[in-house]
């Protein structure tokens, strides 16, 4: 089996290095807080003290990190990590780098630019399915790169879920970018409508299992429309990665010259909901600011 590494162990990062390990993947973890990683221990993990550690003898490196800058810092050097403790200083020429972070498709493609003219193949393959997606193993991952590459990261990605080759580098972060937008505007429609039939008079928890089922059935009514009901905004995912993956959607738009007005008007609604406190909060958290806005009125 391939020698692994990753590159990030927090909410999604740890999880997924349990299902890596589970597989049976010799496995080694960095983590900027270090205490993250050695929380995985159990799992039979190396820990490293560096990027640099961390990826020596590895021949794939995933990365899960909070954001494109963070990612080019770890990868490249600056900020967090300085350059001769960087991964780029210990990758072994013919690596592949797998970077699961979402982050911007250009930023995407520059780094794997600048990872290509030092010897190292590169995939961006960023995921959904949240925090229970990665403990069930069950994300949908998206990866955009070379094919052959993606075949061979395939057993790995497996692993923790099923993966589709999207196209070529960046793609896989477009189709990430696609689906942050259908789930911050869905949990949008789906907050919007619990809290209009609340204010008419029927039971929320009534009217959400009333729709299991119908057109209206989705992911996001199943499980988030299940928070909302019952008050639980405990994070998961947060208010402010949402908006975060949401600007970087507009971003990308404004280069397309690509007009979005549904994904605008909710960027403006999770800014406000970041605005008013609810930043560190699960998405469905966007019940709470679309709640407050009622009180208001």
């Amino acid at each position: 089996m391939p020698q692994i590494s990753l590159l990030g162990c927090g909410l999604m990062g740890a999880p997924m290095a349990r299902r890596l390990a589970a597989a049976g993947f010799p496995l080694t973890l960095w983590n900027r807080t270090r205490a993250k990683a050695e929380a995985l221990a159990d799992t039979g993990a190396r820990v490293a003290a560096t990027p640099r550690d961390a990826v020596a003898g590895a021949s794939i490196v995933i990365t899960m990190l909070e954001h494109g800058g963070v990612v080019s810092e770890v990868l490249f050097g600056g900020g967090c990590c300085a350059t001769e403790h960087a991964a780029l200083a210990g990758l072994a020429p013919g690596a592949l780098v797998i970077d699961m972070s979402s982050i911007l498709p250009e930023q995407a493609r520059e780094h794997a630019q600048r990872l290509q003219a030092a010897g190292v193949t590169a995939l961006d393959a960023p995921v959904s399915g949240g925090t229970l997606g990665a403990e069930a193993g069950t994300l949908a991952i998206m990866a955009g790169g070379n094919p052959a590459d993606f075949e061979r990261a395939r057993p790995v990605l497996t692993a923790m879920g099923r993966p589709v080759h999207v196209g070529p580098t960046g793609s896989g972060q477009l189709a990430k970018l696609a689906n942050q937008m259908i789930v911050g505007i869905t949990i949008g429609a789906v907050a919007e409508a619990l809290l209009l039939a609340e204010r008419g008079g029927a039971d929320p928890v009534k009217v959400r299992e009333a729709l299991r089922g119908g057109f209206a059935e989705s992911r996001i009514l199943e499980v988030h429309g299940q928070r909302m009901v019952q008050g639980d905004f405990a994070k998961r995912g947060s208010i402010a990665i949402q908006l975060k993956d949401m600007r970087n959607a507009q971003h990308t738009a404004q280069g397309m010259d690509f007009d979005m007005p549904i994904t605008d008007e909710l960027a403006a609604l999770y800014a406000s909901a970041a605005e008013h406190g609810l930043a560190e909060l699960d998405q469905a958290a966007l019940f709470k600011e679309l709640q407050r806005r009622q009180k208001a009125v």
